[in-house]
């Protein structure tokens, strides 16, 4: 039988991203760059102007911290009054981290949590210099095509920004347990090492996402402010946040797919494998088979999720963001499928998540 882990693991393709969050080794001092090659933000001018991005430079500046911790570098913001957040990545098992404001000044944080499923960590510090004010989490859902800044510490490079557009949205990219965080947020700003942890900012200085990883040019990754705005809250109050758990892994019902299975149509998610002692156990079926089409071996047999409490779920995505924005351990679902050619419902008690 599988184990929780292993299908957690399957997932509908893989998406490789290298972790932008920590610089290597902490460093004693900032890393310096020739004056002729670099230029301040905040004095920048755009047709003798100040840029927009200079404003959403000056307005949330002072709230970005670099986090500096035993393994490495990297980046953070302020949440609340003491409360910083960060990538747990960055503050890997540490319970204290040093952190250093806008102004030069220093303070030690506790961690308070820190939840590798998400990549966050909220960390403690009781007296953050006045300047630093909480960063507003932006409410609406990020659109394609939006206008970001990025701020962070990039390589030690204390304030550094660069900007970009949102390039795409729901994505779900890998958390250092090796399963996937939903409704991550990509752009096209730069980010590199160094940069985890930080703010990805509306040019209403607003934070859409914390940056999480770059895989590549031009492309980089965020947790978004919804799925921070769940996870932090418990991290402070109880040092940890609960994700749900449906214990299915999935394959897209691609044409193929379909085909093979003698579906009307190619949607929903194919059951590919059920955790004997998950909360789908006994409920739902996965594959037994495979068969090739067009040279091509897919899946056959097992159920096809179309639906989960009436929110049609097509893609890996979509129904991972379901779960961990709109569930937790604990409640009831009602989840739509097909069975030999019939729909059927079946509700499943969601359980926790395990890290491992």
């Amino acid at each position: 039988m599988p184990s929780r882990r292993d299908v957690l693991r399957l997932g509908a393709g893989a998406l490789v991203a290298g972790v932008a969050g920590c610089s290597g080794a902490p460093t004693s001092q900032d890393a310096t760059t020739d004056e002729a090659t670099t230029s301040d933000p905040a004095t920048s001018t755009q047709s003798g102007a100040e840029s927009v991005y200079t404003e959403v430079y000056r307005e949330s500046v002072d709230s970005v911290v670099l986090v500096q911790a035993d393994t490495g570098q990297g980046t953070g913001w302020v949440y609340d009054d003491s409360v910083m957040v960060t990538n747990e990545h960055v503050v890997g098992a540490a319970s204290e981290v040093d952190l250093r404001f806008n102004d030069g000044e220093w303070r030690t944080g506790s961690v308070l949590g820190a939840d590798p499923n998400s990549d966050l960590a909220a960390v403690e510090v009781p007296d953050p210099p006045a300047a630093a004010s909480p960063l507003p989490l932006q409410s609406s859902e990020p659109v394609v095509g939006q206008e970001v800044v990025a701020i962070g510490n990039p390589f030690a490079l204390s304030g550094s920004v660069t900007t970009g557009v949102v390039s795409g949205t729901d994505r779900a990219i890998p958390a250092p347990t090796g399963y996937r965080i939903p409704d991550a947020v990509q752009t096209d700003a730069a980010v590199n090492p160094g940069n985890s942890g930080g703010p990805l900012m509306s040019l209403d200085s607003e934070v859409v996402a914390v940056i999480n990883s770059g895989g590549g040019d031009n492309i980089g990754f965020g947790i978004s402010a919804a799925l921070t705005e769940r996870v932090i809250p418990s991290l402070v109050a109880d040092g940890e946040y609960e994700h749900s758990y449906v214990g299915l892994a999935f394959t897209a019902v691609t044409p193929a797919v379909a085909e093979a299975n003698g579906l009307d149509e190619p949607r929903g998610l194919l059951v590919v494998s059920v955790d004997s002692t998950g909360p789908s156990a006994d409920l739902l079926e996965g594959s037994d088979d495979t068969a090739f089409v067009d040279g091509e071996r897919v899946r056959v047999g097992g159920d096809v999720v179309l639906s989960v409490d009436g929110t049609d779920v097509d893609t890996f995505e979509q129904l991972l963001s379901l779960l961990a924005l709109q569930t937790s351990p604990g409640d009831t679902v009602t989840v739509e499928f097909l069975r030999d050619g019939e729909r059927r419902t079946v509700d499943v008690e969601l359980g926790v998540r395990s890290e491992n």
